[in-house]
């Protein structure tokens, strides 16, 4: 008892090389923080100057990463490298603009901690966290009481779980306190990153952090008493017998507390429950927060959507009525950010939007472009689910512009391609085929480019791909066609999964042109 600190973590938007931006939104982290007792705080990994400066008192320690992320959407092998010297640390000399700052000439540049009056900091950046030699495990035996991790984790379905599991068992086997900062939003590419900071003791939750929101600071605070870890510690006596085996590591000595002496009756704080989200709500919220992210990034008016009536397309603008839910439930809450913005995109100083399919029919359009093979099914569905989610909805017929793409073949060989129901051959068949795809795809930047225009309205609109994870992996679409756009919300997503989807939208937001989507096929 009476060794009570207050930590804070959070997670932040901040965009690449946006310095100004960045920097009020770590300060606003740090009044948050401050405000609710906090004696340290953590924000995410690159938040000075955006995942894709501030002013310091002192730089206490530069710590660089051990372990570089090296798969999937990571090449940081490509560009660094890691730190190699085990319990090493050097002086670095620090940049004269930054000793004018700080008044230091020289900082402790390695692996090391920070050993304050009261207890022991070790760091982790990100990945170092999924690594199977964390640097967490011999930190708590050489005594680190509180791991902190600087993390730029992007979302992936199902992945909040395994991180959620990583940092609660960080701490199982060897007690501690585990902080972990995350970044928020879109790169300006087609990562999203989600969140879910927090906090973590002794294996287990202590504070929960959203996993999507709109919000583009949120901090989290959570009071905890060191004798826990020690008593934790005290009780594991493999753990012990290790310790004095561990190679320590060089400790920076701090002249500070984190603890305060008058703190002995502080309450601290309990475990909770993580909540995951289903995959289904993840497909739901996630896509949808990056969608919105990409559009007030981009100063664009909104989106268009070749809507076919079909799983994918039909998904992808559910993503889009949800990101107006997401819209319209932040500025009932109070976002002053997420108002302003929507003001913006739809040009309007006093709009407030309030209800999702109003808000959609201003962001959102959606087209059906028809062609002699077409089903009124599939035109009909489209049209209803427009209806439903309240886009402005276009429909449109391609037979002209594809007779004439054609024509001009026509008149340049001498010869007329055929489909292969008139006797034409698979080659012709194809052909003629991919020709309506592309047709489609070059309707769809002109009427994105021209539609607000024509309606007298400013600004221009993004186009959305709807070409599903299976597709783009097994090369199952034509090329340059509606799969060709300036974003793609389900490029990541499974056919499997996007039918679960379609399920759970018809179910949470009476979606119920939806209910025959799945039976049908693709159209042509």
């Amino acid at each position: 008892m009476g060794r009570a600190v207050t930590v804070a973590t959070c997670a932040l938007n901040q965009w690449a090389l946006d310095f100004e931006g960045n920097l009020e939104r770590i300060f606003r982290s740090i009044d948050i923080a401050k405000s609710k007792g906090a004696r340290y705080r953590l924000g995410p990994e690159l938040e000075i100057c955006g995942y894709g400066f501030v002013f310091f008192l002192k730089i206490l320690l530069i710590r660089p990463k051990i372990s570089l992320a090296n798969t999937g959407n990571y090449r940081e092998l490509r560009w660094f490298t890691p730190w190699s010297k085990a319990r090493h640390v050097e002086e670095y000399f620090l940049p004269r603009i930054i000793q004018e700052v700080t008044g230091q000439e020289t900082v402790p540049f390695g692996d090391a901690v920070l050993a304050t009056k009261d207890t022991c900091l070790g760091a982790e950046i990100c990945e170092e966290l999924w690594a199977p030699n964390s640097p967490h495990i011999e930190m708590g035996l050489d005594g680190v009481e509180i791991f902190t991790n600087s993390s730029g984790s992007h979302h992936v379905l199902r992945k909040a779980q395994a991180r959620v599991d990583l940092v609660n068992s960080a701490t199982a086997k060897n007690g501690g306190i585990y902080i972990l900062a995350n970044q928020k939003g879109c790169d300006g590419d087609r990562l999203y990153y989600d969140g879910c900071a927090m906090i973590s003791m002794n294996g287990e939750t202590v504070a929960q952090g959203s996993q999507f929101s709109l919000d583009d600071v949120e901090v989290l605070v959570a009071t905890l008493d060191l004798e826990d870890v020690r008593s934790y510690r005290a009780e594991i006596s493999s753990c012990n017998l290790a310790a004095s085996k561990v190679n320590p590591y060089p400790r920076v000595k701090v002249n500070f507390a984190l603890s305060c002496p008058d703190d002995i009756d502080v309450p601290t704080c309990m475990p909770i429950q993580w909540r995951h989200h289903s995959p289904e709500e993840e497909i739901s919220l996630g896509p949808a927060c990056w969608l919105w992210d990409y559009l007030r990034r981009s100063k664009q008016a909104g989106f268009l959507l070749p809507l076919s009536g079909g799983i994918d397309s039909s998904a992808t603008a559910c993503i889009v009525y949800s990101m107006c839910h997401q819209v319209c439930l932040a500025v009932k809450n109070g976002n002053a950010d997420v108002l302003a913005d929507a003001r913006r995109i739809v040009n309007d100083e006093v709009y407030i939007p309030e209800d999702p399919r109003e808000f959609c029919k201003r962001v959102f359009t959606t087209c059906y472009m028809a062609s002699e093979n077409s089903s009124q099914d599939t035109c009909q569905r489209a049209k209803l689910l427009a209806e439903q989610i309240g886009s402005y909805h276009i429909n449109l017929n391609i037979d002209v512009a594809v007779k004439a793409v054609v024509g001009i073949f026509c008149v340049v060989t001498g010869q007329t391609p055929r489909f292969s129901v008139h006797g034409g051959s698979s080659r012709e068949n194809l052909a003629l085929q991919n020709v309506q795809a592309r047709v489609r795809m070059v309707l769809a930047y002109l009427f994105a480019q021209l539609t607000l225009w024509a309606r007298g309205m400013p600004g221009g609109l993004l186009v959305l791909g709807s070409a599903n994870v299976d597709e783009s992996l097994r090369g199952y679409l034509t090329k340059y066609d509606c799969s060709s756009a300036d974003i793609n919300p389900i490029g990541g997503i499974s056919k499997t999964d996007l039918k679960n989807f379609i399920q759970y939208c018809i179910e949470n937001f009476q979606l119920t042109a939806l209910r025959s989507t799945h039976k049908t096929p693709h159209p042509p």
